[in-house]
This record gives C-alpha cells, structure tokens and sequence, in this order.
C-alpha cells in the first residue's frame, strides 16, 4: 500500500471575481521509503498538493490517502492525530517558537504526543545529535545561524519518528554550502531510518539528490521521473 494516495484532486481559489485552478484533477502515488521532489515554478500547484496532503488544506474533490487513512472520511480529531503522530513539516520560515531552545523546539511534538521525560530527553538529544546540533541544544533560535534553525526544524520533523516527512522549500533562506549540507542529512535519514520525504520545491540541488522528480505546471502532473 502506498504511503500517499492521491486521486484525481481538484483545488480551486477565489481571488476577487477570478477562480484561480490550483489542481487540476491530480493523480499521485508515494511509496514508503522514497526520496521525492514535487517541482515548478511558483503558482504550478506544488504547495497546494502538498498542504492537502499534509492536512492542512482540503480538496474540493478527489481523495487523499495518507498512511491508510483517507482524510474525506475522518473527523477533525482524528485528522489532527494523524498529523501529529505519523507526519512531520519542514517549512519555508522555520517555524520555531521564538522563546523555546533548540532542545525545547525538537522536544514539542513529544510533549504532545505524551510521551515520558525519560522518553523525550533520549529521543531529542539523538535527534539533534544526528542533525548535527549536539552541544547547542540551550540554544534559542535567535542565537542559531539560518541553517542551525532549519536543523532544528528537521529535528522537531523526526523527533516523532514519523512515517512521512512533507518539507516546503527548506532550502530556500539558505546559502549554497548550508543548503547542500541540509540535503545530505535529510537523505542519510531517509536511507538509514527510512523515513519518507515528500518535497514541494525548485531547488536545483534537491532535485539532484531525489531518487524521484515530479514536474507540476498549472496544477496538473507533467512529468514523473524515477532515477
């Protein structure tokens, strides 16, 4: 069974007396354990497909599977569950809490997940040994580098174990050096702990790194290489 199942979503958006087709009837399978970039130019459909497989929007029609649920037909509730126990967001901005340290950031999905101190202080000092960031976890984001955030971002990403990780440009507010570094750890947890990445990007170097590119324009799929 695919991790992603996307059949035929439409997503349109009304902007003053225009409908704005962002899907155009969008068909997608993802595999568990792949490396995969959606890519096209601003407006192509990228981040809508992957917020509505996040959760975080909804198609008009269509269907959504993700990790054997299929979204049309849970509650809120258990939306919200599946969101915080079997998926993780890298953004664009970073999205840290300004007031929390790298340790505490990293440590906020398994507060929320109930998970136990003891259980919670392993898992964030080994996720932000693997991200690179050991020794900076009393850190607040005001005090880290742009990449040092986005390191930590990926750290509350995993810290959950996660089945799937969706990540919208997280490479965009990087430099060349701190972006192919980001690239590179994201691809030795996906090939060591199997973790399933989905990106919404045009960043040359993360298609180079996909195992499998996905072209969007106009809200439809144009082309779908595996490599």
């Amino acid at each position: 069974m695919p991790i992603v199942k996307v059949q035929q979503v439409k997503r349109h958006y009304q902007q003053g007396e225009h409908a704005v087709h962002a899907l155009r009837g969008v068909d997608l399978s993802i595999e568990e354990g792949e490396f995969t970039v959606l890519m096209g130019a601003s407006g192509s459909g990228k981040t809508t497909l992957l917020n509505i497989i996040g959760g975080l929007d909804n198609a008009d029609s269509g269907t959504v599977e993700v990790d054997g649920h299929r979204f049309d037909q849970l509650s809120g509730g258990k939306l919200s569950d599946i969101r915080l126990k079997r998926l993780g967001f890298v953004f664009q901005a970073y999205n840290l809490i300004p007031v929390l340290t790298a340790y505490e950031n990293a440590e906020f999905v398994l507060l929320l997940q109930g998970k136990t101190t003891a259980e919670r202080k392993k898992r964030v000092m080994e996720t932000l040994n693997a991200v690179g960031l050991s020794g900076m976890e009393n850190r607040r984001p005001s005090e880290l580098s742009g990449g040092q955030q986005q390191r930590v971002a990926v750290a509350r990403a995993i810290a959950g174990k996660p089945a799937l990780v969706l990540a919208d440009e997280p490479t965009a507010n990087l430099d060349s050096k701190t972006s192919s570094s980001l690239i590179a750890l994201m691809k030795e947890l996906n090939e060591k702990e199997g973790i399933t990445f989905l990106f919404a990007t045009h960043d040359p170097k993360v298609m180079n790194a996909a195992k499998r590119v996905v072209s969007m324009e106009d809200g439809m799929i144009i082309s779908d290489e595996i490599r």
